[in-house]
Order: C-alpha cells, then structure tokens, then sequence
C-alpha cells in the first residue's frame, strides 16, 4: 500500500515523502516549519493527484527563485 512518511530533515524542518508500496520513494515535499503546513502538503498532494494534468515541458524550469 502506498504512504506518506513524514519527517524532520537535517534543518528541523517538517517534510513528507510518497513511497509506492515498493517501498520506492516517489516524491519528496519542500520543507515546511511546522508539522501543521507539511500535513496541510499531505492533504493538497491528495486531493489535486488525482485530477493533475500531465504536462510536458521542453526546457528545464529554473527553480533558483
């Protein structure tokens, strides 16, 4: 069965990752400061997956920003 693991990284920050029920991690969140935000990223990967478009991009995004 697939699930999210939530975690505290190297910083103390609050992140989750996805692992298929493999146990291959699928996806890794961004940090977030409070345990509250990361489950509020649960929630959000829950509820949009689903109906995501799938889109392909041609040139890398740049995510220095």
């Amino acid at each position: 069965m697939p699930k999210f693991e939530m975690f505290r990284d190297k910083s103390d920050k609050y992140r989750f990752r996805l692992k298929a029920p493999n146990g291959e991690i699928i996806a890794v969140s961004q940090a977030y400061a409070s345990k509250a935000g990361c489950m509020k990223g649960i929630e959000s990967v829950k509820n949009n997956a689903p109906i995501a478009d799938v889109i392909e991009i041609d040139e890398p995004e740049d995510h220095t920003s």
